[in-house]
């Protein structure tokens, strides 16, 4: 603005004057914003941050389908193993063996995990402990087989055999109609919601053959001894 007193000359220099306070100003303020964000201020990149699966998952690339058949299964085995060297090779078998074998502890002990499905439920776990609790007529099969083999080749003593085979299938028939008796009592008892099909004949033949097997050759291994109460 012109005062009265001023002359042109220095109104013009006070304008200027004016401007570049302004501007200085107007840079101060400017820098003081940029210096508030920090250094570490980023643009943002517009999409979420891949997670850690997502980005070993891009590092590996497109994953193959599952083997639709045992053939396309085995050949890609067969490719996998020419890729690996023998170190690998050694390494994958110890693996694979020590895994069988932990496996087969487990079975052998009972684990539900690892048992045949045959071998599954606590139906099946109390019918085991009922025929190992108990001296079983048929367990003397297989020592009585061997011991008929070797006899069989005494002709003088070949016609006795048969005649002792006959009578010992017999006693082994009534004592298998026995136990499949007790066990399907004892299991309807203590297990009153069974499923009716897993009782019956399938299970009396079930511990007819393990009470055919010497007792070291049980899988599972017997839990309890002879003439232990169930």
């Amino acid at each position: 603005m012109k005062l009265p007193w001023k002359s042109d000359d220095d109104a013009a220099a006070a304008g200027t004057d004016t401007d570049v306070s302004t501007t200085a100003d107007d840079d101060a303020s400017t820098s003081t914003n940029s210096d508030s964000r920090g250094p570490s201020a980023t643009p943002g990149k517009g999409r979420p941050t891949p997670s850690r699966r997502e980005a070993e998952r891009r590092r590996r690339g497109p994953v193959a389908p599952p083997p639709t058949t045992r053939a396309e299964a085995r050949a890609r085995k067969k490719e996998l193993k020419s890729t690996l060297s023998k170190e690998d090779k050694r390494r994958a078998s110890d693996e694979r063996r020590t895994q069988r074998t932990e496996q087969r502890e487990k079975m052998m002990a009972g684990d539900e995990r690892y048992l045949m499905p045959r071998d599954k439920g606590p139906a099946k776990r109390f019918t085991r402990d009922l025929v190992d609790s108990r001296r079983n007529f048929a367990g003397l099969f297989m020592p009585f087989a061997i011991v008929l083999i070797v006899v069989m080749f005494v002709p003088q003593l070949a016609v006795y055999a048969n005649f002792v085979l006959l009578v010992f299938v017999l006693f082994m028939a009534i004592d298998a109609f026995v136990l499949g008796r007790l066990v399907n009592r004892r299991v309807r008892e203590r297990y009153p919601d069974v499923d009716p099909s897993q009782t019956g004949f399938r299970l009396g033949w079930y511990a007819f053959t393990r009470a055919m097997q010497l007792r070291m050759m049980r899988a599972p291994k017997p839990q309890v001894s002879p003439g232990d109460e169930v």
